[in-house]
């Protein structure tokens, strides 16, 4: 073998020998891999799902209740750890949703097979109901047209996006006065996205166009609740309270509707009116008119509006159709366009949000186990102290603590079913009208605008998938704000020359004590 030969041997062995990344010390390597370990933990969603049982764990260990049972710890305890995890978004939300199925248990509150009868709750099949009307709408259009005609009204000419949702506020307002919540909520929010469908992708939109896209949905969200405020028939929260009143004062003079629509249109108004303010300050940016009006100008939206041409059978059934026994019919109906076919198939049914219906069975859940574990007498036993506060103090107390009772009691009518006859008595011991506190205690449970699942209105929009829980805080806690500060000027003003408070005569037919006027 030459030398030549023999040196290049050598060099492959040695090759051959030689490692194909760079040798590291073994104690080096071992310390890099537990710093890598350690930081992939300690990441703040990690941190966040830790809060949610830390939370709980610290309840149980620390918060004594007087004269309550165990079970209202434990159940204070659940609510914290499932709200930690809905706020922080550390576990998804549909995940979180089932939550209540395992600690229910776990806690010793309620067995799993009741838990689970929560999550197909009444109101969640007329929910449901509503899903599958929002999915006709979509198949037809008919929020598209609706949407048109919406904004042809209010944009203006040069386009304002202000105006805009001034308009859709008026309009969903309008229409929450007659119908319940939930319906009004499922009319118009396709009014909404057939807005937002004129607009790019959210992926691809500007930071002024996205923030008008959230603003659109929020306005209904919130314009919903308002409107209802305004007549009896408008929630049931409105016709809890009356028939309540008839029921603990006999001979009192009943609230007839004009009696109601006298306080409830000037107070729902004026909210309304806050509302557009707070949320113009928060979403309408300078130059968005300029950014929106590439995608809502009046020319290209009357063309748009001609094109879809006069309004088809199929359109007129769906718009004429609401809940659950209509939402059967839109399988039956046809739709005279193709032989055979209906107005819906069950394969459009595979859009439904699924994972809000969870959300919102979690909701019905832990207000149950907020009644079954004895934490609703602990919440009525927190507002005794009203019986000591000044006249003047009345509205705002009630109305704080009924705005936040109702973002833990998924529905409304069940936080006014709690807290109205409590503030009768309360009210009666005070020597003051019940109505002072019972009016605004009622009021105030339509707050309810902080998180999704504290109504189901705000699940309709929170399914649109365009705002996030952030949105709802964001805007919720100073249009809360502004809710109790209109109701405690508004009771006491004009609420006592509309229902008589100032006159005791007109209610009490057996208190032996005076009223505090």
């Amino acid at each position: 073998m030459s030398g030549e030969q023999r040196g290049s041997v050598e060099e492959q062995q040695k090759g051959m020998k030689a490692p194909l990344l760079p040798v590291q010390d073994s104690a080096s390597h071992s310390s890099n891999q537990q710093v890598m370990t350690l930081k992939s933990f300690l990441t703040l969603k990690n941190l966040y799902i830790i809060l949610g049982p830390l939370l709980s764990l610290l309840i149980c260990l620390l918060v004594k209740l007087k004269d309550a049972p165990a079970s209202s710890v434990k159940m204070l305890a659940v609510i914290a750890w499932v709200f930690a995890w809905w706020v922080t978004e550390a576990v998804p939300l549909p995940v979180t949703s089932l939550c209540p199925l395992f600690l229910f248990p776990l806690f010793g509150i309620g067995s799993a097979d009741s838990v689970a009868h929560s999550y197909m709750d009444d109101v969640i099949t007329l929910v449901l109901g509503s899903f599958i009307l929002a999915l006709a709408v979509e198949r037809y259009n008919v929020h598209r047209r609706l949407a048109l005609n919406v904004t042809l009204l209010f944009c203006g000419d040069p386009l304002n996006p202000a105006m805009l949702l001034m308009g859709l506020c008026a309009t969903t307002f309008f229409v929450s006065m007659w119908l319940h919540n939930v319906a009004a909520a499922v009319m118009m929010m396709p009014v909404a996205t057939g807005i937002l469908q004129r607009l790019p992708p959210p992926s691809e939109q500007s930071e002024a166009v996205n923030k008008f896209s959230r603003a659109v949905v929020l306005t209904v969200v919130y314009a919903t609740p308002i409107g209802g405020i305004s007549t009896l028939t408008g929630t049931g929260v409105n016709l809890i309270l009356i028939g309540m009143w008839k029921s603990l004062v006999p001979g009192a003079k009943p609230i007839s509707f004009s009696t109601w629509f006298f306080y409830g249109f000037p107070v729902a108004a004026v909210l309304l009116i806050a509302f557009w303010c707070i949320m113009c300050s928060l979403y309408v940016q300078k130059g968005s008119a300029r950014a929106l009006s590439a995608y809502l100008e009046k020319a290209h939206l009357r063309r748009d509006l001609e094109a879809l041409g006069p309004m088809s059978f199929a359109e007129k059934m769906v718009l004429s159709v609401f809940g659950v026994l209509v939402a059967v019919l839109l399988f039956i109906i046809p739709n005279m366009k193709q032989e055979g076919e209906k107005l819906m198939s069950w394969n459009e049914c595979k859009k439904l949000p699924w994972n809000l219906i969870l959300l919102l069975g979690a909701g019905f859940a832990l207000a149950d186990g907020v009644q079954s574990s004895g934490l609703a007498d602990v919440f009525s036993r927190a507002i005794d102290f009203l019986e000591d506060a000044p006249f003047w103090a009345i509205a705002p107390a009630v109305s704080l603590i009924s705005s936040i009772i109702t973002e833990f009691i998924t529905s409304n009518d069940a936080t006014a079913t709690l807290i109205v006859p409590l503030l009768y008595h309360i009210a009666r011991t005070m020597h003051v009208h019940p109505l002072l506190l019972m009016v605004p205690g009622a009021i105030a449970t339509e707050f309810a605008f902080w998180l999704p699942t504290s109504t189901p209105s705000n699940v309709v929009g929170f399914a649109t998938g365009h705002i996030e829980i952030k949105d709802m805080l964001k805007l919720g806690v100073p249009l809360k704000v502004a809710g109790i500060v209109v109701l405690s000027i508004l009771m006491p003003t004009l609420g006592s020359v509309v229902f008589g408070t100032n006159d005791g005569t007109q209610w009490v037919t057996q208190a032996k004590a005076p009223i505090r006027t």
